[in-house]
């Protein structure tokens, strides 16, 4: 099973990035897939979340900024983000999870600075 993340980079303040997550060695359209990012010094945390049934969660500091979509037949998430702000820096995770199978990708750096 792997989760390749990829996308992240640089951005200024009020910027957009698309970080994408494209997994393999799993059968992904019964996988729900979540973003989670880690900050330095902070714990990780929920970013946004979307279920087999494109049902999707968003963290309340990312709502209305950031979109979480799938794309089965590419077997990739992908999360917009807008409007990024400093405080939007971190490692931004991607997670596959299917009944008691959870798998982690190796995480994307995102860092939003002038």
């Amino acid at each position: 099973v792997q989760l390749q993340a990829s996308g992240g980079g640089l951005v200024q303040p009020g910027g957009s990035l698309r970080v994408s997550c494209e997994g393999s060695g799993i059968i992904f359209e019964m996988f729900a897939m979540t973003w989670y990012r880690q900050a330095p010094g902070k714990q990780r945390e929920l970013v946004a979340g979307i279920t087999s049934s494109f049902s999707t969660t968003y963290a309340d500091s990312v709502k209305g900024r950031f979109t979480i979509s799938r794309d089965n037949a590419k077997n990739t998430v992908y999360l917009q983000m807008n409007n990024l702000s400093p405080e939007d820096t971190a490692v931004y995770y991607c997670n596959a999870k299917f009944l008691r199978a959870s798998h982690w990708g190796q995480g994307t750096l995102v860092t939003v600075s002038s």
